[in-house]
């Protein structure tokens, strides 16, 4: 423990502002309707690929696109992020993912689907840097990590969200229909725009900034960049990995590998995974984080995560897999609230936006390789034994996290400098 315990301690989640609290409403809307938008297509897979008569190796191929995109909506959201500010990024970002995906259903081959899939991914990519800066700006250190985990916790809401209208409309309708309500989210946009300020600490920083600066700061903060961008690749990679191909896993017969679920309880499965492992996960990692440490409990989820992934791809018996694959859900995606805690502690204000973007959405981009990686891996060897892939890539991320400062208790200060920060080793 450091120094900063104390004020960990005794923090009041009371004691928020009216601001604080629609910072995050909005952030974690924009979160949850992005997953909500994204896994529809994981969802709908098998349909989808009897309907154009797409392979395994196309199908991750797909994905893998909108995983690349995601990086460079990333970096191009995190820039103008920095320069124009946050909640009009945070805006512009859920308006292209809810058209694209509206566009998905209106798409009548391989190629169509693909380009829609691609513009989705520079929306989803802008999101997350967006929404996580503006909360880090906006609550104090004290509460950042808890404020920060019911913003990522709320992917997994979205998920069970798709899962349930993906499962209700496939029921009455076709694939298309399914994509078409992905525009819901687009409505949230006004609300945000109307009740949601810029944070000041941007606005001061943006008033002082000085030629050059931006540059200069992302050269000074290149080392532990590149830490946590690998991190966070080798992170992603297990995740898409295995949620990727874990719908399709359920859904496909035991001839060809899966566990021949029916719709109904693929539906019921998901809904359970997301709101009893990924929800707990992701809002348990803030609690861990603020009282421990920001590195123990991103290093601690990730070994956890690479533990389990084995333990659900050997599982044959439906109660079993439902428990192991929560346990994945819990530890494998409860870790992506430390990147943004980390992330968001680490780098000054006049480049927070970016240097989230480059460490997150290059991240995602790079593990765009893991939809494909398993599908082809599937092709061969099931996805049981693929999966394996996914298991070391979590051990990869973990051993890399250990390289990361501690952060915790740093407080974010307006002249873009971060107090506090420990170095390499503390």
């Amino acid at each position: 423990m450091n120094n900063h315990d104390s004020s960990v301690q005794t923090f009041r989640w009371g004691a928020a502002t009216p601001e604080q609290r629609r910072v995050v409403v909005a952030a974690g809307l924009g979160w949850m309707l992005d997953a909500f938008d994204v896994m529809l297509y994981s969802i709908v897979l098998t349909t989808l690929m009897r309907a154009f008569g797409m392979s395994r190796t196309t199908a991750g191929f797909l994905n893998a696109l909108t995983l690349a995109a995601s990086a460079l909506g990333g970096l191009l959201f995190g820039v103008l992020a920095d320069r124009f500010g946050r909640r009009r990024m945070l805006s512009a970002s859920i308006l292209i993912y809810s058209i694209s995906t509206f566009a998905c259903g209106l798409s009548t081959s391989i190629a169509a689907l693909a380009i829609c899939r691609f513009l989705l991914g520079l929306g989803m990519g802008g999101e997350w840097n967006t929404g996580a800066t503006l909360v880090a700006e906006t609550w104090p250190a004290a509460a950042r990590g808890r404020a920060l985990g019911i913003v990522q916790s709320s992917w997994a809401v979205g998920y069970a969200l798709s899962a349930v209208v993906a499962g209700l409309i496939l029921a009455h309708a076709n694939w298309r229909w399914v994509f078409f309500a992905g525009i819901l989210p687009a409505v949230v946009v006004l609300w945000i725009q109307r009740s949601v300020a810029e944070p000041p600490l941007w606005e001061r920083s943006r008033n002082a900034a000085v030629p050059g600066e931006m540059r200069r700061a992302l050269r000074r903060s290149r080392g532990p960049l590149l830490v946590l961008t690998a991190a966070n690749t080798f992170g992603m990679f297990g995740w898409w990995g295995l949620f990727t191909w874990i719908p399709a896993y359920l859904a496909l017969p035991a001839s060809e590998g899966g566990r021949g679920f029916n719709m109904l309880s693929l539906t019921g499965f998901l809904v359970v995974l997301n709101l009893v492992g990924m929800l707990p996960g992701y809002l348990f990692f803030g609690v861990i984080a603020d009282r421990f440490g920001r590195r123990q409990a991103f290093v601690g989820y990730l070994v956890a995560a690479a533990a389990a992934v084995p333990l659900l791809a050997s599982a044959r018996q439906p109660a079993l897999i439902l428990i192991f694959a929560c346990v994945a859900a819990f530890f494998g995606t409860g870790f992506f609230t430390g990147s943004g805690i980390i992330g968001s502690e680490l780098f000054p204000t006049q480049i927070r936006a970016t240097a989230l973007g480059i460490s997150y959405n290059v991240a995602r981009g790079l593990s765009s390789l893991a939809p494909i990686t398993i599908g082809a891996l599937s092709q061969r060897y099931g996805l049981s034994w693929a999966f394996g892939a996914s298991a070391l890539a979590f051990a990869a991320a973990a051993v890399v996290g250990l390289l990361l400062p501690e952060t915790l208790g740093a407080e974010l200060v307006s002249d873009g400098a971060t107090s506090a920060i420990p170095t390499y080793g503390d």
